[in-house]
């Protein structure tokens, strides 16, 4: 068997990693698409407004790190809590910004977090409640500078 030169081996090292970024790639695409996100988190269901309280800036000078915090109304009793709240900012190349999970030993569900946005954009909070209702609330933050997008 006739050896592998140097110019061979870094065309196959190549090859192989144009063939493993090309479904990353493919996933790429389809992860930013933030109806996909909230089918997936909703399972089709409708969401109702209400129970969120969505604290954000109306305009981040930074979209690097804007600021983020929600509250949803719940008793938070083994009977009726918050399973969890899922972050979706529609204008971002992933949409999915993140998921907080809950419990009835949360005791509340609230949250704050610092989000990257990469341009003016919705940002939507849904919610899921343990017996399978959905809650959403959506806010509107102008990014004047930075963010992921540049």
């Amino acid at each position: 068997m006739k050896p592998i030169s140097r110019r061979q081996a870094f065309a196959l090292g190549g090859g192989f990693v144009a063939l493993t970024l090309v479904p990353m790639a493919a996933d790429a695409q389809v992860s930013n698409d933030a109806a996909q996100w909230i089918a997936k988190f909703t399972g089709g269901k409708e969401a109702a407004k209400g129970k969120i309280s969505l604290d954000l800036p109306e305009i981040a000078e930074n979209g690097n790190t804007v600021p983020l915090s929600l509250t949803v109304q719940s008793p938070m009793t083994a009977e009726s809590y918050v399973k969890e709240v899922m972050l979706i900012a529609d204008g971002n190349p992933n949409a999915g910004v993140a998921t907080l999970m809950f419990s009835p030993l949360s005791g509340k569900a609230e949250a704050a977090v610092r989000i990257r946005l990469a341009a003016t954009q919705n940002v939507i909070a849904l919610a899921k409640m343990s017996d399978g209702s959905l809650f959403t609330e959506q806010k509107t933050v102008k990014v004047t500078i930075g963010g992921c997008g540049g």
